[in-house]
């Protein structure tokens, strides 16, 4: 009897937990996220680059302009040491020229020396060393041009080597180059024949008269619209009469140009206020 109400038991609890249901809340998984390799660049605030203001463009001299400057600073330096120690002029300007490139050359520009002459041994003075016949070459440096151009007349009129020049005619430019070159002046051959060039090309020989010669800049062609910032000196401009004629106030015009004064030359650019 026991036995059978057992089993009852058993099975009663088996259909109790069959019938019985059970639900599980079920969480959905969210896949790992894979960390990426890839760095997200950092803002970056655009800089707009403020814009230069325009350079004025330089313009490149003939060498005649150069040479007609040349003779405009150095014309009448060259003709009073003529007076003083009786060499042509000419020949004076046309070694300056030759020798210093215009006024352009190193020699000129850094040590103010006009006629390439060396230092030898009895020069005391600054010295300047660049490469001519031979590699690093000691050059005499004077404190301006004038006193090259003195210097180069001393050189001349000094040295034994030279005095047979100072027999010849004044005027004899050509017999004085190739004199320079006998008496060892210069290495290059063709010494005396550039410098007969330089004179006749551009008419040396007029300074080798007594009567001082002026020579003038040319002026560049002024523009007809009236909308240059440049202005070109010409014969009869006053610094008053330009801002005048250019309706522009005279002292922004001096400051514009760091003028001291009203001073100015022909040929002088000057940069007109905006």
């Amino acid at each position: 009897m026991y036995r059978g109400l057992g089993r009852c038991i058993f099975l009663l609890s088996v259909f109790l937990l069959s019938s019985c249901s059970v639900t599980k809340s079920v969480r959905k998984k969210t896949p790992p996220q894979t960390p990426s390799n890839t760095v997200k660049p950092k803002k970056v605030a655009k800089v707009t680059p403020t814009p230069l203001p325009p350079q004025p463009v330089k313009k490149s001299l003939t060498t005649a302009e150069k040479v007609n400057l040349y003779l405009v600073k150095f014309g009448a330096v060259a003709q009073a040491e003529m007076k003083t120690y009786k060499i042509p002029a000419s020949i004076t300007l046309a070694q300056g020229l030759l020798e210093s490139g215009f006024g352009e050359g190193r020699l000129a520009v850094e040590g103010n020396n006009h006629f390439g002459i060396k230092c030898h041994k009895d020069w005391n003075g600054e010295r300047i060393y660049h490469d001519d016949d031979e590699k690093g070459e000691c050059f005499r440096v004077y404190q301006d041009a004038a006193t090259s151009y003195r210097d180069h007349s001393l050189f001349l009129s000094e040295r034994q080597r030279y005095a047979f020049l100072f027999e010849l005619k004044e005027k004899d430019y050509k017999a004085w180059a190739k004199g320079l070159k006998k008496a060892g002046y210069a290495t290059d051959p063709k010494y005396p024949d550039k410098l007969i060039r330089l004179i006749e090309r551009f008419e040396l020989n007029r300074f080798d008269g007594k009567e001082e010669v002026v020579v003038e800049l040319s002026p560049a062609p002024q523009p007809q619209d009236g909308t240059a910032n440049v202005y070109y000196v010409q014969k009869g401009d006053t610094l008053y009469s330009i801002a005048k004629k250019l309706q522009v106030p005279l002292e922004d015009l001096r400051k514009k140009n760091s003028l001291k004064d009203n001073t100015i030359y022909i040929g002088q650019a000057l940069h007109l206020p905006q």
